[in-house]
C-alpha cells in the first residue's frame, strides 16, 4: 500500500496517495505514517495542518523511521519546542542531516538552547554548507566575518571529524537494515521540500553588507524568532599570526588556464587551514599546479586538508 500510494503521488494523485497510507498507517507502517507527514506538512490531497504533520511524523520516528526523525526534530523546533526538539535534532546531524546541522550550528553560535561554542558552529555549519543548502552557505561566510581564525581552523579540524562518525553512522544503518533488524525502508513523496530555516545575521557595525532581502512570507503555524547572534568582544577581532615555514604542501589543483587558478586562490586563501600560507604556483606540461606551502609536517598538512575537503574544497597532500 505505501509503494501504490507513492505511485499515486507521483501521477499527482495526492487524494488517492493518502487514502492508501491511511490504511497501512492504521496498521502501523512507519512509512505510511511520514508520507501522510508529508503530505499534510505540504498540503497535498489533504488540507494543510502542522499539528497532524507533527503527530504523523513523531508516530513514525519513535518506531526508527530516520526521515521522519529529522522532520520531527525541525517541526518541533519550528514549533517553538527548541528543547524538546535538541535530541532529534542532535541524533539527525549525527547522521549528516544539513538542517539539522544548520538549526544547530546557529544555535551554538547564539548560545541559544545550547552552550555558546563557536568552534561547534563552524564545524556543523561548513558541514552544512558542504551538503549544497543555501542558508548555510550564507550564514558560514557570516561566520568567517565574525568568528576568529584560530577558532575557525578548530572548527575545521571538528567537521572531519563529524563527518566521519557520520559516514560511521550511516554504515551502522545500512548494515542494520541489511541484517534485517527494525529500520524501514523510506518511500519519499516528491516534492518534500523543506520549509524556510531561519537565517542567521550580525548587527551592521559588525559586518558591512548589501540590504538583505526581502523576508518570505511567514507560514500559518507558529515559528521562533530569527536567532541573532551577539557581537563578539572586540579582542576576539584580531586572528592570530600563521607561522608557514615546513616544507610539506597541499595541492588544490592543476589549470591549463592560470585565471582559473587565480579564481580558486581568491575564493579559498582566507578558509581556515590555508589563511597565511603562501601560494606556490608549479608549471607541468600545459598545466599549472596550485599549492598552498609551509606546513610544518605531515599531520599539520593532512588536517588542513581535511578541513577543506569537509567544506567542499578538493585537495592533495605533497611531501616535501
Amino acid at each position: 500500500m505505501v509503494k501504490s500510494g507513492v505511485d499515486a503521488w507521483q501521477r499527482q494523485d495526492y487524494a488517492g496517495a493518502v487514502r492508501q497510507w491511511e490504511t497501512a498507517a492504521a496498521k502501523g507502517d512507519a512509512d505510511a505514517e511520514f508520507n501522510l507527514g508529508q503530505a499534510y506538512r505540504l498540503g497535498k490531497g489533504v488540507p494543510q495542518d502542522m499539528a497532524k504533520a507533527e503527530f504523523y511524523f513523531g508516530r513514525a520516528a519513535r518506531k526508527g523511521h530516520p526521515q521522519a526523525g529529522d522532520n520531527y526534530g525541525i517541526v518541533l523546533f519550528q514549533s517553538g519546542r527548541q528543547t524538546e526538539a535538541l535530541p532529534w535534532l542532535n541524533t539527525a546531524a549525527d547522521r549528516g542531516e544539513p538542517r539539522a546541522m544548520y538549526i544547530l550550528g546557529i544555535a551554538a553560535f547564539n548560545g541559544d538552547y545550547v552552550g555558546k561554542d563557536w568552534v561547534r558552529a563552524y564545524a556543523l555549519m561548513t558541514r552544512a554548507a558542504a551538503s549544497g543548502l543555501p542558508q548555510a552557505t550564507s550564514s558560514l561566510a557570516t561566520m568567517d566575518t565574525v568568528i576568529p581564525l584560530e577558532q575557525r581552523q578548530m572548527g575545521i579540524s571538528l567537521a572531519g571529524d563529524l563527518e566521519r562518525k557520520a559516514e560511521q553512522a550511516r554504515s551502522v544503518q545500512l548494515a542494520a537494515s541489511d541484517l534485517g533488524a527494525k529500520a524501514p525502508p523510506v518511500q519519499t513523496p516528491a516534492n518534500a521540500a523543506p520549509r524556510p530555516l531561519p537565517t542567521i545575521s550580525v548587527p551592521a557595525s559588525t559586518v558591512a553588507a548589501a540590504p538583505p532581502p526581502p523576508a518570505p512570507p511567514r507560514p500559518a503555524t507558529p515559528r521562533p524568532a530569527t536567532p541573532r547572534p551577539a557581537p563578539p568582544p572586540p579582542a576576539q577581532h584580531t586572528p592570530p599570526t600563521v607561522r608557514a615555514t615546513g616544507n610539506w604542501r597541499i595541492q588544490l589543483g592543476a589549470f591549463s588556464q592560470r585565471g582559473n587558478a587565480d579564481a580558486l586562490w581568491s575564493r579559498v586563501k582566507a578558509r581556515p587551514g590555508l589563511a597565511g600560507h603562501p601560494r606556490i604556483d608549479i608549471p607541468s606540461g600545459g598545466v599549472t599546479r596550485l599549492l598552498a606551502g609551509g606546513y610544518g609536517g605531515q599531520a599539520d598538512a593532512e588536517r588542513a586538508c581535511d578541513g577543506l575537503k569537509a567544506g567542499g574544497i578538493a585537495c592533495l597532500v605533497i611531501k616535501p
